[in-house]
């Protein structure tokens, strides 16, 4: 095996140079060739290779040369092209275009009626010039003289017969049944005559019988012999007049090839198909006038999905794109490119169409912008995200910018489809410095879509910047005097609520979006209401999770101080009024307190011990009914004054937060008001002490506390002048006049301290 496999080496190697590499062996019908898929060794591109073993088949080795020789110097659109030929004494090769056997398609069924009768017309097209052109005969038309091209196109070979009615000795006279299965597929006149009786009738005859048989044959399957000749089965009925002329029997009475393709051409005959024409326009497409090229590319964009993907691609697009570059196909024949663009694998788009697509982008002929921006939904996929970050969105932001609002617009909603191919970088940078112009743009429709967009694209924004650039966007929106504007703004809010911060939603949300629920449009007050009720749910859900409060716990020293830290409003002070009267009540009855010392000792304002400036709060009456009753000894009581501890809980603020209830003015209405006898309130008020109630269920009672060490430390000492129960002093308040002041001037009280008095004065405060 070794042996053999360096016995070919060294042919291949002593041959010429044939610069083609085989591949796999390609399944073909009966046939003098083996075919081969290859490549070029130069740049890997597909491509055929037809070989023929002289040394197996030197019998054949006439028709092998003929067709090497004919296919060299035939050259027509529907002829499978030729790249290069190698011809030895051992072998011949023939490198042509990559090709795919017909049959294979017609064993699977795989083509649409519309695609048989395209592939036939450019066979019978092939013929025509071969009949009349070249005053030829092919001689061997059927399914497995005729390939399909990787564009779809239908091409035909099998030229191993194919002579020149011109020439004496010609092949097909001599050779032509050493074709394989010719007696099958022969015209009947040479089955009983020899190939010798096609001089004596007309030279298109051969040809034109061979085509009624390939017509049955794809629109069937196979073909049996003479007897399925002409038989109307599987033909379309616009086809069946022609077609069984072409297989008459007398090859005087048959039609030429040129004649049924005439036939089939006319109006809504078989030939006269979308794509028939759509193949016969694309050639001269370039040379077509304005009008003309509108109406192939409106024929063009009408073409159904059954027809051939790979004729589009391969011979449709090229021809497109050449338009577009250099023809002035305009932007309907981009708008036809990029859809057939979209169906082209990941490694075809990529080697043809991207070069194409960058440097269109870079025309300034507005329409074709349009058009490659309403199209980019097509091919986005295919395009790679660093194609699009750095060659064509740096072109399309010019659009931005653009004098034409439909352009502004245009580019504006391709934002959405380019977002995904754009870079962090380029999306919180650049993108956004546009986006902000067009939020400004004197039309309110852009200004509308910029919203829009940037609701749709919050997700892709950097995370450090998003909420803040939303809000100022938003808010801004809100503003706007175009309604839609506003809409879309309250909208996009909705939609966007879960990239901002509960303080956000707060502050800078909330007091935005009040003045909307009473815009002049119901459409804005609506969506208005939405949007606010989404965000206060949103708020309340936050607050709920939220505790009580935010100040450090209190670190109290006994029970007592415990008590008095936690102020209980009374059963009048319901509601947030109770604490703002009951503060100012507290200040009133301090300073009325004091003024009931008129005329007596200076008891009653000073204290031997250092008391702290700020006083507890405690019940306005009952602090001035133990101001009129004894005042407390001065001995030094065990636990702390009610000074101290009221200093312990509310610190510096004690005179401000006042913990007095509004119930406390009910107590100075039952004593008969600040304007009763000052007699009738010093006989009232030892009772009062001892029934007075304490500030709430859980206050301590100050009053009674300061009258049991008052009436412990009394101990049979005289009350301070102005206190005593006498009876000049109890007849003497009635006796003054409400309406002169002067009798209760400040000069007549003693102000000289009392050593042996621990009670403070409750007015020195203020």
């Amino acid at each position: 095996m070794d042996f053999l496999k360096s016995a070919v080496a060294s042919a291949m190697a002593s041959g010429p140079p044939f610069p083609y590499s085989f591949g796999d062996k390609v399944d073909v019908d009966e046939s003098i060739w083996t075919l081969y898929n290859g490549t070029k060794r130069e740049d890997g591109s597909n491509c055929s290779i037809f070989s023929f073993d002289i040394t197996a088949h030197r019998g054949l080795l006439p028709l092998a040369r003929n067709a090497l020789r004919k296919l060299r110097t035939m050259r027509h659109p529907g002829v499978i092209k030729v790249f290069d030929t190698v011809e030895t004494e051992t072998y011949i090769y023939i490198a042509t275009e990559r090709v795919v056997p017909l049959r294979w398609h017609v064993r699977r069924k795989s083509l649409s009626p519309e695609t048989i009768k395209w592939g036939l017309h450019g066979v019978a097209r092939t013929l025509k010039f071969i009949n009349s052109d070249a005053s030829s005969i092919h001689g061997c038309i059927k399914v497995g003289s005729v390939y399909t091209s990787e564009s779809g196109e239908w091409k035909l070979g099998g030229f191993e017969v194919l002579s020149s009615v011109k020439e004496d000795e010609s092949t097909i006279y001599t050779y032509g049944s050493l074709v394989p299965d010719s007696a099958r597929y022969s015209p009947p006149e040479i089955i009983q005559g020899g190939w010798d009786v096609i001089k004596k009738n007309p030279h298109s005859a051969v040809d034109a019988f061979n085509l009624g048989v390939l017509i049955y044959e794809v629109f069937n399957g196979d073909y049996n012999g003479r007897d399925n000749a002409g038989q109307t089965r599987g033909v379309p009925p616009t086809m069946h007049s022609s077609y069984k002329r072409l297989c008459n029997a007398n090859p005087k009475a048959r039609i030429s090839v040129s004649a049924f393709l005439d036939q089939g051409s006319r109006r809504d005959a078989f030939f006269d198909t979308p794509l028939i024409k759509l193949t016969e326009g694309i050639d001269n497409l370039g040379i077509k006038t304005d009008e003309e090229r509108e109406k192939f590319l409106d024929d063009l964009e009408q073409v159904s999905d059954d027809f051939p993907e790979d004729f589009f691609i391969m011979k449709i697009l090229p021809e497109l794109m050449k338009s577009v570059e250099f023809g002035g196909g305009g932007p309907k024949a981009i708008g036809v490119v990029l859809k057939i663009a979209s169906k082209l694998s990941q490694d075809d788009f990529e080697s043809k169409m991207i070069p194409f697509i960058v440097r269109i982008f870079g025309n300034p002929d507005r329409a074709i912008r349009v058009c490659l921006l309403d199209s980019l939904p097509l091919i986005i996929d295919q395009l790679p995200q660093k194609i699009v970050n750095d060659k064509i969105f740096p072109q399309i932001v010019a659009g931005f910018t653009d004098a034409a609002p439909i352009v502004r617009e245009q580019t504006l909603k391709s934002v959405l489809v380019l977002i995904t191919k754009l870079s962090d970088r380029t999306i919180n940078g650049e993108l956004l410095k546009h986006l902000a112009k067009t939020a400004n743009d004197e039309q309110p429709g852009i200004r509308t879509n910029t919203t829009i967009c940037l609701g749709k694209i919050a997700k892709y924004l950097g995370t450090g910047s998003r909420s803040k650039v939303l809000i100022a966007a938003f808010t801004r929106s809100m503003r706007d005097p175009f309604v839609h504007a506003r809409n879309a703004a309250l909208m996009a809010l909705a939609a966007t609520s879960e990239y901002f911060t509960e303080e956000d939603c707060a502050t800078r949300i909330l007091p935005a979006l009040c003045p909307l629920l009473i815009d002049k449009e119901k459409l804005v007050r609506d969506q208005a209401t939405r949007a606010m009720d989404s965000y206060v749910q949103k708020i309340k859900k936050v607050a709920a999770g939220m505790p009580d409060t935010a100040l450090p716990p209190q670190q109290t020293g006994d029970s007592q101080a415990a008590r008095m830290g936690t102020p209980q409003p009374s059963a009048g002070s319901q509601g947030w009024t109770g604490w703002a009267i009951s503060s100012f009540t507290n200040k009133m009855s301090t300073a009325a307190g004091d003024m009931q010392t008129n005329g007596s000792s200076p008891a009653a304002t000073a204290s031997p011990s250092p008391a702290p400036d700020r006083k507890p709060t405690s019940s306005a009456s009952t602090l001035h009914r133990q101001a009129l009753a004894s005042p407390p000894a001065s001995t030094a009581a065990p636990s702390p004054t009610p000074s101290a501890v009221a200093e312990e809980f509310y610190g510096d603020g004690a005179d401000d937060d006042a913990g007095a209830g509004w119930g406390d003015m009910g107590d100075m209405d039952e004593d008969g008001g600040w304007g009763e006898p000052a007699a009738k309130s010093s006989a009232k008020s030892a009772p009062a002490t001892a029934s007075a109630t304490p500030f709430d269920e859980g206050e301590p009672d100050f009053a009674g506390w300061l009258a049991a060490q008052s009436q412990k430390k009394s101990g049979g000492k005289p009350l301070p002048k102005g206190l005593a129960k006498t009876g000049p002093a109890a007849k003497k308040a009635p006796a003054k006049p409400a309406a002169k002041p002067k009798p209760v001037v400040a000069k007549k009280i003693d102000l000289a301290p009392k050593a042996n008095d621990d009670d403070e004065g409750w007015g020195d405060g203020w």
